[in-house]
C-alpha cells in the first residue's frame, strides 16, 4: 500500500494536480466519500473538511456531515468497520477502546504541544500506531488538533507543581480514564455535567475545571474564576480516518490527491486554533484573570510516574513512552 507523510502538503497537492486524470477514469461517476464529524458547521475543523471536499472534487464526491447528523457520536469507528461510512473524525479515546495501545496518546503529559503531536505521527511511533489502526480496518490520514487543556481555578493561590493541586476539587469529564487524568496532575477530580460547571464554579461546589481555552471562553467560565494555569496537560486532537478497503480501492494518484488535500487543510486548521488560543490568553488577562505557566517539567514527571504505576499503562507498547518523550525533547531542541 502506498503511504505518504503528513508534511509537504502544498508541494504534493501542486504535483498531483498536474497528473492527467482524464480519460476513462474521468468518465466514470465519482466515488462518494461520506465524512462524519461531531463538530458544528461553524467550527474551524468543519471549514477544513469543506476545503478537503473542494480540493478533491475532480475525483471524489466527498460529502461532509457535521454535528453527528449521519451516524451517532461514538459510533463512527464501528460504522467505518461495517462499511456503512467511508471517513470520520475519531477521538483517540474511541480508538483506545478497541486498540488499547492507542491509550498512550490519551494520557496526561505524553504529548507536550502541537509540534510534538505532529512529530509523533510522523515518526516510527506514529507508523506503529497507524499499523495497529490498519489491523482494525482504519487508515489514519492525519491528527486534527483542536486545543490544549489548561487548569482554570477559583482563588488566588498560585499552582506551580502538582503538590499545589492537592485537595483542589477539579471538575473532570466522567469516566475512569478522565478521572485518573485529574489525579495524575495532582488534583481531586470529580465528574460533573458540562452544563453544570459554570454554576458549580460560581457557588463554590468545585474549585476549578480543565478545558481548552476556547471552551473557557464559550462557556464564560472566566466570569466566575480567577486564574488559568497553563498546565498544557493534554493536547487535544482527533484523527481523520478512512476505511482501509476504501483507501486500498483508490489509485495511487487518488490516494496522493486526498492525502495532500487533508495535509493542507489540517495544517491551516491547526494554525487557526493556535492563533485563537494565543488571542484568548490576552483576553483572559484583560478580564482580570491571572494567566501563567507552572513548572511543567514537575507536572510531566509526576503524571508519567502515576500512569506507569497504574493499570492504564499496562497496554502501552514497551519503549513507546520513552520514544515519544525523546521526540518531544528533540523537538524542543530545534
Amino acid at each position: 500500500m502506498t503511504t505518504f507523510t503528513r508534511r509537504g502538503a502544498v508541494a504534493a497537492l501542486a504535483a498531483t494536480t498536474a497528473i492527467a486524470l482524464a480519460g476513462g477514469a474521468a468518465a466514470q461517476e465519482r466515488p462518494v466519500l461520506r465524512l462524519s464529524s461531531v463538530v458544528s458547521d461553524t467550527d474551524i475543523r468543519a471549514e477544513a473538511f469543506q476545503k478537503i471536499s473542494d480540493a478533491v472534487a475532480e475525483q471524489f464526491d466527498l460529502q461532509v456531515y457535521n454535528g453527528a447528523t449521519l451516524v451517532p457520536q461514538g459510533s463512527e469507528l464501528t460504522a467505518i468497520q461495517r462499511g456503512n461510512l467511508e471517513m470520520a473524525l475519531v477521538p483517540p479515546q474511541d480508538l483506545a477502546n478497541q486498540i488499547p495501545e492507542w491509550s498512550i496518546l490519551t494520557a496526561a503529559y505524553v504529548l507536550t504541544d502541537v509540534d510534538h503531536l505532529e512529530a509523533v505521527f510522523d515518526s516510527e511511533v506514529g507508523q506503529q500506531l497507524d499499523d495497529l489502526a490498519a489491523e482494525a480496518g482504519l487508515h489514519i490520514l492525519a491528527p486534527v488538533y483542536f486545543g490544549t487543556r489548561q487548569v482554570n481555578l477559583v482563588g488566588d493561590a498560585e499552582v506551580m507543581t502538582p503538590e499545589d493541586l492537592n485537595g483542589v476539587t477539579l471538575r473532570m469529564p466522567g469516566g475512569d480514564a478522565w478521572q485518573f487524568l485529574g489525579e495524575a496532575i495532582g488534583a481531586s477530580p470529580t465528574p460533573l455535567a458540562y452544563s453544570e460547571v459554570y454554576t458549580a464554579l460560581q457557588t463554590g461546589a468545585i474549585d476549578g475545571q480543565d478545558n481548552p481555552l476556547p471552551n473557557d471562553y464559550n462557556m464564560k467560565f472566566y466570569e466566575v474564576t480567577d486564574q488559568i494555569v497553563m498546565t498544557g496537560h493534554l493536547v487535544g486532537f482527533d484523527v481523520l480516518a478512512i476505511g482501509n478497503e476504501v483507501w486500498d480501492g483508490m489509485t495511487p494518484e487518488q490516494q496522493e490527491m486526498l492525502q495532500a488535500a487533508v495535509d493542507e487543510a489540517v495544517a491551516e486548521s491547526t494554525e487557526r486554533h493556535l492563533a485563537r488560543e494565543e488571542e484568548l490568553v490576552q483576553f483572559f488577562k484583560d478580564e482580570g484573570l491571572n494567566v501563567y505557566e507552572p513548572d511543567r517539567a514537575a507536572f510531566q514527571e509526576y503524571a508519567q510516574q502515576r500512569y506507569l504505576e497504574s493499570e492504564f499503562a499496562a497496554s502501552w507498547p514497551e519503549g513507546m513512552l520513552d520514544a515519544i518523550n525523546a521526540l518531544g525533547s528533540a523537538d524542543a531542541a530545534n
